[in-house]
Parts: C-alpha cells; structure tokens; sequence
C-alpha cells in the first residue's frame, strides 16, 4: 500500500476512535497504521507531507468532529482500493441517497456516522445501483438525524465487512477444504464469516439477523468487487504505459 494508505479495518478502527468508541486514540491508530518504530521514522514519514485530513485528524481537540464533502472524499480516498470524487459524492448527499445521509449535523459538516455511510455507500455501488442501495441500507437504518433508531451502527457495519475483507487481503491463506472452484470458495468464505461475526451485533430479533446478516454479505461481496475492479484498471494503465 502507499505510504498513507490505509486499510478498511484501520479505518473501521479511526472512524470508531473519532466517535470516542476505540480504546486507542486517532493518533494512535495513525501511529500503527503508519508503523513508526522511533521518533526518527515519524520525522521522515511527516516530512513527506501528511495529507491535508489526517493533519486535520491529529490536531483536532476532544469535541466532534465535523467533515465537508471534500474531507470525506479526501479521507475516503486514502483507503485503499477506493476513488471518490467530489462531485460524485455531492450529487449523492443531494439527491441519490440524501434520505440515508440527512443535512450536515456539525454547521455545515457533516459527523463522523454521515462520513461513513459515504463509505459504505462507496463500497456497495461497485455492485448495486442507487435503487438497490437505498432499499438494501434502509433494511437496518433508519432516520438518519437519530442513529438510536438503526438496527445497527453505521461504523459497526462498516467495521465488520472490513475486517472480513482484511482477511480475505491481508493474512495468510487459510487450509482450504474440498476441490470446488476458487471464486466458490471466496464466496463461502464470505458467507461463514459473515455469520461468525452476527453475534458481535447485541439485542437482535430473528428479523433484524437476517436482515444484517444479508447486508453484510452484500457489502462483503462488493468490496471484493471494487478490489478487483481496481486491479483491472491498475493492469489497464501498466499495457498503456507500456505502449508510450
């Protein structure tokens, strides 16, 4: 990954530490993210220039937190395999998914839940049109101006597809049973985490599981999407490059 990238688990984990829900600190999980052994590591890397967001991230105080469109867009695009647009993500707040975001909650910035259903919403339109996504996200959230009322938690959700995905991308192979089909395999992979990962969601009836249980599969399918879409467009710019 570059230099600042991040992950969707570590930003699951920053997300969850801006809302005052990590037992760690945003500059401590920038910290591990970024993988500073000594004071010497962090002035080199700092020297590089830190982008705009995270400086905005480390030095804001201990009230909320409030991002512009293009924030979100800046913080969305240090994750990795992810390209938002400023535009883009204006048209959404405005008019594709303005039920599910709602108005600015911070002035005229929007709060940390509002940023991450952004991202969500980023993941699952490699896969699903505007239509799709709206119906699949209004199954567990609801009015977006009180969370109290989702079945789950915007940034928990977000947390959980991503650490699903963090497997899948970042740790060794697991011992694979059966001769199936790879793309077989994935997709059941996907699906048995996503069940394992079910009781971390507390108080839910039959209903509201299997509605975050189809969710999570979902999410967890279309960000494995928007990877390899990203991979074909990687191996698109290396043939032009290699044709100049």
């Amino acid at each position: 990954m570059e230099r600042f990238t991040l992950s969707r688990k570590e930003m699951a984990d920053l997300l969850h530490s801006l809302n005052g829900q990590h037992v760690n600190t945003p500059i401590q999980i920038l910290k591990n993210s970024w993988s500073f052994k000594n004071q010497e590591d962090i002035v080199n890397l700092l020297s590089s220039g830190v982008p705009t967001i995270f400086e905005k991230i480390i030095k804001h105080s201990k009230s909320e937190i409030g991002f512009s469109i293009n924030e979100i867009v800046s913080l969305g695009n240090q994750i990795e395999y992810t390209h938002l647009s400023p535009s883009a993500v204006q048209n959404w707040v405005k008019r594709d998914i303005k039920e599910l975001v709602g108005s600015p909650q911070i002035g005229k910035k929007y709060n940390v839940d509002q940023a991450t259903m952004l991202l969500i919403v980023e993941d699952l339109k490699s896969s699903l049109d505007f239509d799709s996504i709206r119906k699949i996200l209004t199954l567990i959230f609801n009015n977006p101006e009180d969370r109290s009322d989702d079945i789950i938690h915007p940034i928990d959700l977000y947390s959980a597809y991503a650490s699903i995905f963090e497997k899948l991308h970042h740790r060794p192979i697991p011992h694979m049973e059966g001769d199936g089909p790879m793309n077989e395999w994935i997709e059941q992979f996907i699906h048995d985490e996503c069940r394992n990962i079910l009781p971390t969601f507390k108080h839910l009836n039959e209903g509201q599981v299997n509605s975050v249980l189809n969710v999570l599969i979902v999410s967890s399918l279309s960000v494995q999407a928007a990877y390899y879409q990203s991979a074909a467009k990687r191996y698109v710019y290396a043939a032009l490059f290699l044709q100049e």
